[in-house]
Order: structure tokens, then sequence, then C-alpha cells
């Protein structure tokens, strides 16, 4: 934590989860909070990436799931 611009919050881990992220912390010399803030971004980026993934498909045509199930039974393929 050098940066002086973190901020602090207080999260609340179940026990065996905690106990989990303190030895996983030790075992790569990092701290549970270095292990937190690197989940979090990963989960964000993650979601930036899916709501990426929709804007780019907004303009795709609406398939009813009825239409497409009675096209695949039409072509054979089920």
């Amino acid at each position: 934590m050098a940066e002086s611009t973190q901020k602090r919050a207080t999260v609340y881990f179940e026990p065996s989860l905690h106990k989990a992220l303190r030895l996983k912390a030790a075992e790569i010399d990092s701290s549970v909070s270095e292990l937190v803030n690197e989940a979090v971004r990963e989960a964000l980026a993650e979601d930036a990436e899916d709501l990426a993934a929709f804007e780019a498909r907004k303009r795709e045509p609406e398939l009813m799931f009825e239409n497409v199930v009675k096209d695949l039974r039409r072509r054979g393929k089920i």
C-alpha cells in the first residue's frame, strides 16, 4: 500500500475464505489487500469486456428461440 490515495474499506470474509486468502498472500509474498484488489480489477475488466461485446452485438437481429429450433429441425440438424 505505497500509494497514499488508496481508500480503506471494511470487508467481511467467511473464516475459511479469509484463511485461504492469508495463506495465498503468504505463499506469493503479497498482501490480502493486493490479492483482493487484483481480483476486483479482474472482475471489473471482465464486466467491461461483456459490456463491450453487448454493445458490438446490439445491432444484430433478435432471433426467437422457437424459430431457431424449427429451422434446425427443418434442416435436419436436430
